[in-house]
């Protein structure tokens, strides 16, 4: 009987929540279990090819320094820790001294739902309720073009409860608007979205109106959703740099590609072979949408969330980190075999894809240097597109994977194409090198 009663007292009214109530110690005092669990995001623990260990990834795999040559994060690149750093993380590190950021960084690294409001009011948003979201939209158009010391000063938390829960309901919710604004270009392309029920049936009933994700997605589409809005790929879109989802076309990685070329997008240009790069940030999301756990409707909470019971009460582990660090909630509720097994099972997956990495590193890093000799040779800088364009799309998958949080485990035989890809890119521009090479040595020839 006590335990009935229990369960029935999972929330304490203790303090008023509104949509300006940033603090997730204050959301704690309604939410304690919850917020115990958010806490726990401080923790660091490294797992064999990630975790939540801030190890740096130039001096683990010292390729890398070349691989990114003439970009911040050939100076600066870390392994991501938990929720609780994601500002002070970006605070710190070396590429904010060496690029020039804008406050678009803080889209994803900050709880800043309440700041693009404000800043949105102050443009001149009527403050009225009906234009809450165009509020936010012109903030957030405001803040991205923001020097990134002056749009700080709006923002005090990394990521909190007002993120992902409505205060009045805590049902999730997605607040994002780079991602409001990609999902619905998604949605209106051709893609095959086979694990996004919501939006097929959307398509299916005509397209009528735009996809709207708060009110048509399913909930455990939310419990996806509610992470993708942060853990995807992106890019700073012109002048404004203007926070942007490359989902026009589709979620693979040569959909995104095709997106960036059309645009003539590049991130900088490599300071060895001269070739217009792109540099992957974490496309988790998109990564997650191509393996056999999201088509299976596996939402990321399931994993890096699982339900929990403290005493009679079922939540949600806020605690949000690798399912290696706790198997027996994350995996074991639908696979019924033993914890050594499954542990054995993502090993193996993550082992083979650090493997096929470490090939594609030794693979980009010799067309480079085989675009480096092929300067020193004189041979003209027309002559080296070729080879360039084979860089950018050989480079490009071999970070797309590396730079996804899961080591391939999130879509396995997705993860080895690509890599696969991206060695057969690499290698076919070292051979146009070399095909130049022989002929500037053959027209020198008397």
């Amino acid at each position: 009987m006590q335990r009935k009663e229990e369960a029935k007292q999972h929330v304490f009214r203790v303090v008023e929540l509104t949509e300006d109530t940033i603090d997730p110690v204050i959301w704690g005092k309604n939410y304690p279990r919850q917020y115990d669990g958010y806490r726990r995001t401080v923790d660091t623990e490294r797992t064999r090819h990630g975790g939540s260990e801030a190890f740096n990834r130039l001096e683990e795999y010292p390729r890398w320094r070349e691989i990114f040559l003439g970009y911040a994060f050939g100076v600066d690149y870390r392994e991501d820790r938990g929720h609780a750093y994601m500002l002070s993380d970006q605070d710190i590190t070396e590429r904010i001294k060496i690029i020039k950021q804008t406050g678009a960084c803080l889209h994803c690294h900050a709880s800043i739902l309440t700041a693009y409001r404000e800043t949105g009011l102050k443009a001149g948003i009527p403050a009225d309720e009906a234009h809450r979201q165009e509020q936010i939209i012109k903030g957030f158009e405001i803040v991205c073009a923001m020097p990134y010391s002056e749009a700080r000063t709006l923002v005090s938390h990394p990521v909190s409860c007002v993120d992902c829960h409505d205060p009045d309901t805590l049902q999730l919710r997605v607040t994002r608007p780079a991602f409001l604004k990609a999902l619905q270009a998604l949605a209106s392309s051709d893609s095959p979205l086979p694990h996004l029920p919501s939006i097929e049936r959307w398509r299916k009933d005509g397209r009528k109106g735009e996809y709207d994700v708060n009110t048509m997605a399913t909930r455990q589409e939310m419990r996806s959703f509610a992470c993708g809005q942060c853990h995807v790929e992106y890019y700073f879109k012109g002048d404004g740099k203007l926070v942007t989802y490359p989902w026009h076309n589709g979620m693979r990685v040569d959909q995104i590609e095709a997106y960036y070329d059309e645009t003539g997008f590049k991130d900088w240009t490599h300071k060895t072979s001269g070739a217009p790069m792109l540099k992957a940030q974490h496309p988790e999301f998109e990564m997650w949408s191509q393996g056999i756990h999201a088509r299976s409707g596996v939402s990321c909470a399931d994993c890096h969330m699982p339900f929990k019971r403290e005493g009679a009460i079922k939540i949600s582990d806020h605690h949000v980190r690798s399912p290696l660090l706790n198997i027996s909630n994350a995996c074991q509720t639908c696979h019924h075999i033993p914890e050594s097994e499954l542990k054995a099972r993502i090993t193996l997956i993550q082992d083979n894809t650090r493997d096929l990495m470490s090939r594609t590193e030794v693979a980009v890093v010799d067309l480079i240097h085989a675009l480096q000799r092929a300067q020193e040779l004189g041979i003209p800088a027309e002559s080296l597109k070729t080879a360039q364009s084979l860089h950018r799309k050989a480079q490009w998958r071999l970070d797309f994977v590396a730079a996804e949080n899961s080591m391939g485990f999130h879509a396995p035989q997705e993860a080895a194409r690509i890599l696969g890809e991206a060695i057969d890119y690499a290698r076919q521009g070292q051979l146009e090198t070399l095909r130049l090479q022989a002929l500037a040595t053959t027209k020198d020839k008397p």
